[in-house]
């Protein structure tokens, strides 16, 4: 197994962090885990390696000359290169100068898009298709095109399914 920094050493330290159900890890060849501040395993904090091997340069403190603090929930710069983790939304307006890069070189973007359940992807893809042939039936309609309004109701009818029969008194 190779060293996650330099690619080419072989690895002899070999750290696990797990957080909640997920498992992060990590294997240093013996120079890049000394260069690390690897030698006692309490003496550093694993989310400044998992962050980029670096991250703690971008958002540090002295850097800056004064030491950052969330507003809303008192997080600060410390805190993140502890945790790996930001305590409340307000904290990516706070420390928005030193996470783009980071969140740039972690994900695919800088903003979260989120992921929506298939179910509920397809209700609204089925929705936005029901408007979208309602407002052509409607323009049908209006230029007086009745093949077309038809074709659209028919169209309609069967996206929506059959109606239920109203019981009977």
């Amino acid at each position: 197994m190779q060293c996650c920094v330099c690619k080419e050493k072989p690895a002899t330290v070999h750290l696990t962090q797990i957080v909640g159900d997920k498992m992060q890890k990590l294997d240093l060849c013996e120079e890049c885990a000394k260069a690390k501040g690897i030698n006692d395993p309490t003496s550093f904090a694993m989310a400044d390696l998992m962050l980029g091997l670096g991250a703690s340069q971008e958002l540090d403190p002295s850097a800056v000359g004064m030491e950052l603090k969330c507003p809303r929930c008192g997080f600060s710069q410390a805190d993140f290169k502890k945790s790996g983790r930001l305590g409340c939304p307000e904290c990516y307006q706070t420390f928005a100068e030193g996470l783009a890069g980071l969140l740039k070189s972690m994900h695919k973007g800088i903003r979260h898009v989120g992921k929506v359940p298939d179910a509920l992807r397809k209700s609204r893809e089925t929705g936005d298709r029901l408007k979208l042939l309602q407002k052509k039936l409607n323009k049908a309609i209006e230029t007086e095109d009745f093949e077309l309004a038809a074709t659209l109701r028919d169209e309609i009818k069967a996206m929506s399914g059959p109606v239920p029969a109203k019981a009977a008194k």
